[in-house]
């Protein structure tokens, strides 16, 4: 039986397109070896760029708008439409872009918008890029992004301020149990609720998670204030997939 002091899921995210906004989700049903439904499926190409939609690669984030430098992003919200791959942006409320991501028209759509909104931190035009399968990670590997409130509760102790979690990107965020314990869970199996994943290593942090989300803002130090309280610049961990699911809100969280 699971322990009903351990760990549980109290979130569930995913990101539609690379850097743009998060969307809560109620459940995650998930497919062994990949990754949140449609979690960074695309991603918007910083002026001319590498990413070939006939020959997916791994790219590092830098080929890509992105939080850790185009900090602009968090002030827009954005709703993704699963069914015609439709994506809404939004700017204080108000719909300012909308494409159909599949079609050439759509895409065009949403990269004219941010070709005049990031118009000053672009290299040229953007452009909006995906391929079937291909998740648009930080990390090679198709996997989870977990984050604990139990340690985000250590570090908002070191740095004297509440800090949302949502600053780390997390796919699932979970709370209960021992702050730092997730370390300890690298290379070993994590079930959760239905779903069996396999943790691959800690999570390197940087610059980006200094953006607030909710602003766009760059208030914090982060990974420096990890180094200099912890003595490491890690905030969460990687897990992989390893049997077909659905992970749930309130789901134990059982190593």
């Amino acid at each position: 039986m699971p322990d009903p002091s351990g760990p549980t899921v109290r979130g569930l995210y995913r990101y539609p397109v690379k850097g743009l906004s998060p969307e809560p989700l109620e459940s995650m049903p998930l497919r062994a070896g990949g990754t949140a439904p449609f979690d960074r499926a695309y991603a918007i190409e910083n002026g001319p760029g590498r990413f070939d939609p006939e020959h997916p690669a791994h790219l590092p984030k830098i080929n890509f708008l992105m939080l850790m430098r185009n900090e602009r992003l968090a002030t827009l919200q954005t709703r993704f439409e699963d069914e015609t791959e439709t994506l809404v942006v939004y700017r204080a409320g108000k719909q300012v872009a909308r494409g159909d991501l599949r079609t050439p028209i759509g895409r065009k759509m949403i990269e004219q918008f941010f070709a005049a909104y990031m118009q000053e931190e672009l290299r040229g035009a953007p452009r909006v890029v995906s391929a079937p399968g291909h998740s648009f990670s930080d990390v090679a590997a198709k996997c989870l992004h977990i984050v604990s409130k139990a340690s985000l509760r250590e570090v908002e102790r070191v740095v004297g301020r509440e800090v949302n979690p949502l600053r780390f990107r997390p796919n699932l965020v979970i709370d209960g149990g021992e702050p730092w314990a997730e370390f300890g869970w690298v290379g070993k199996p994590l079930q959760v609720g239905a779903v069996r994943l396999e943790v691959l290593k800690r999570t390197e942090r940087c610059a980006a998670t200094n953006v607030d989300p909710d602003n766009g803002k760059r208030d914090m130090a982060i990974p420096a204030e990890l180094q200099r309280a912890f003595g490491h610049t890690d905030f969460g961990i990687y897990a992989r997939v390893v049997t077909d699911g659905t992970i749930t809100l309130g789901d134990p969280v059982v190593v």
